[in-house]
């Protein structure tokens, strides 16, 4: 394996993009469907995140879309501040933390539900 992207599964992209580019992350990929985008995949720094609609998802994978999906993202970023000014007024999951492993973490819900984990290291 050389590489691992996350698609998150959405009701709309639209929702979802001004929380990811806030973040850094700039759309690369938009592919429409009908007047809205039905996925798209977003670059920051050689990440990648895909976002893809729940009825897209029917369209090309029919028995996916029926169940619930759920998706924790845990990314590791050099350091918080930058993370915590972009995330200024977003509700924390949790109040900022450090872990038993050493990590400082920061842990909110992206527009569509998803867990998202942002993680330092450093010391």
């Amino acid at each position: 394996m050389t590489k691992i992207t996350a698609n998150l599964i959405v009701e709309r992209i639209e929702d979802c993009l001004p929380f990811w580019t806030r973040l850094g992350f700039a759309p690369t990929v938009e592919v429409p469907d009908g007047d809205r985008l039905g996925f798209a995949i977003l670059h920051r720094e050689g990440v990648e995140l895909m976002l893809q609609t729940r009825a897209s998802l029917a369209a090309d994978v029919a028995p996916l879309a029926a169940g619930p999906h759920h998706a924790t993202l845990y990314i590791e970023v050099a350091s918080l501040a930058p993370i915590r000014e972009a995330l200024a007024g977003i509700a924390l999951v949790v109040p900022e933390r450090t872990t038993f492993y050493g990590a400082r973490e920061l842990i909110v819900h992206d527009p569509a539900g998803h867990v998202v984990f942002f993680a330092s290291h450093e010391k």
